[in-house]
């Protein structure tokens, strides 16, 4: 897939007609189920997917932002719900999260339809955001007394998917196991936990995965590690080949061919509010992201086919 870049980098300006809530969205404004020529093969069913690791610093909003990024610009239909109250994700996507834009927290505590607070990122077409503010910092707090506080996520997003139909949606959470996290694996089917190609990778991990089978058993059975993606590569290094191939024996069938290697345009790129595919397709980070998208949506068109056989 050839990516050609904006010719100048764009800093994180917000521009009202360009970011501003469209009036009364309906269903023919959002281009979820407009058939488009596509690169990427598209999934049988919309694919859910949730990026945690406990671990912080590993690339988690980073990696949802590029795949969602790549995906789009294969001409699929995806939607980022950001629930870090950082926002971080949001920000790498053009979109506005000051304190007073509604999002994902009105859709936690307010049952307010995501469809009518979803942004329309300018990073590619067909590209939608659920933007995340400060605000959401207090939702777990305010979820405390609220019956069914951990599908809160799950019963709007069910309905959003109903009408629409994305092909993928990404929920980037925070690096922490508390209720936002536990709404995003109730929510989801499918799991892709980034790893550092660092010492104490692995760390953090497994307590992610004994909640993975907590909430599996309990509250969301189809639940599944699905992705495991390598990220920080450094292939200089000895300590980053015995990483991967430590992560790579533990996940066997999960990990992507496709490593993220260390890259400074990809740190530089959420500064000019952009993915690092528009912000320096020709970067390795860049490349590198766009590789593991094709082996993501490959692998979930042969999958959700058998599925649905």
């Amino acid at each position: 897939m050839t990516i050609t870049p904006p010719p100048t980098p764009r800093r994180v300006v917000f521009d009202e007609p360009e970011f501003g809530d469209p009036p009364g969205l309906e269903p023919d404004d959002l281009d979820f189920d407009v058939s488009r020529e596509t690169t990427l093969p598209k999934p049988a069913r919309t694919r859910t997917l949730v990026i945690a690791n406990q671990k912080g610093g590993v690339g988690k909003t980073t990696t949802a932002v590029n795949l969602a990024t790549a995906l789009a610009m294969g001409g699929l239909n995806v939607l980022v719900i950001d629930l870090d109250p950082q926002g971080n994700a949001s920000t790498a996507l053009g979109i506005e999260h000051h304190e007073g834009i509604q999002g994902t927290y009105e859709v936690l505590t307010a049952n307010s339809p995501i469809e009518t607070l979803i942004k329309r990122s300018p990073e590619a077409r067909g590209l939608w955001v659920l933007p995340a503010t400060i605000d959401l910092a207090g939702a777990e707090i305010g979820l405390v007394g609220t019956p069914a506080r951990e599908s809160r996520l799950l019963h709007a997003l069910r309905s959003f998917n109903r009408k629409y139909r994305p092909d993928y949606v990404f929920i980037d959470c925070p690096p922490s196991l508390g209720l936002l996290t536990l709404n995003a694996l109730v929510a989801a089917e499918e799991i892709l936990i980034p790893i550092q190609c660092e010492y104490y990778a692995l760390e953090g991990v497994s307590q992610l995965l004994r909640t993975i089978n907590l909430v599996k058993g309990s509250m969301n059975d189809h639940l599944r590690l699905s992705t495991v993606l390598l990220t920080m590569y450094d292939g200089r290094t000895r300590l980053a080949s015995q990483v991967a191939a430590e992560v790579r024996e533990h996940f066997p069938r999960e990990t992507l061919r496709a490593a993220i290697p260390r890259s400074v345009r990809v740190s530089e790129a959420p500064s000019y509010g952009q993915s690092v595919i528009t912000y320096h397709a020709a970067s390795a980070g860049a490349q590198a992201y766009l590789d593991a998208a094709t082996e993501l949506a490959e692998r979930g068109a042969e999958q959700t086919k058998e599925k649905t056989a």
